[in-house]
């Protein structure tokens, strides 16, 4: 069992959240939260949940509108999976290193290109100074 394992039923869940059970179907309907089911369809929350309920309570007492609160919502969960995503392709990488000594590393150039380097290598810097005038003052 985890945060996420869907343990709680709808009371249970109402009252860890300080709300009413209906306000969690609502809540269910808009998106906002999404408990998992059961075989027979009745909802289960996780602590997740719990604590996401908590999220919209509290953000909905600062005087965000529900559509607004779901968007917050949305978007606190996909920076949490590409956080997650980015943490799985870094163990990913650091394997194929360990693995693989002496192998070529990849780089991206601020045009986008890729390069080819030597492990142990840094990418070169454009150091380069531009002045720039605008066309008006010349």
């Amino acid at each position: 069992m985890n945060e996420n394992t869907p343990i709680f039923a709808i009371a249970m869940a109402a009252e860890l959240a300080g709300m009413h059970p209906q306000t969690l179907r609502q809540y269910d309907r808009l998106g906002l939260v999404s408990p998992g089911r059961t075989a027979g369809k009745s909802r289960r929350y996780s602590m997740h949940d719990v604590a996401q309920l908590r999220e919209v309570a509290r953000l909905s007492a600062e005087g965000f509108n529900l559509e607004g609160i779901r968007r917050i919502v949305e978007l606190e969960n996909e920076v949490a999976s590409l956080a997650q995503r980015v943490r799985e392709l870094e163990i990913a990488l650091a394997d194929e290193m360990l693995n693989r000594p002496g192998r070529r590393v990849f780089a991206a150039k601020e045009s986008g290109d890729v390069v080819s380097m030597r492990l142990g290598t840094r990418a070169q810097r454009n150091t380069e100074v531009v002045v720039w005038r605008p066309s008006f003052l010349q």
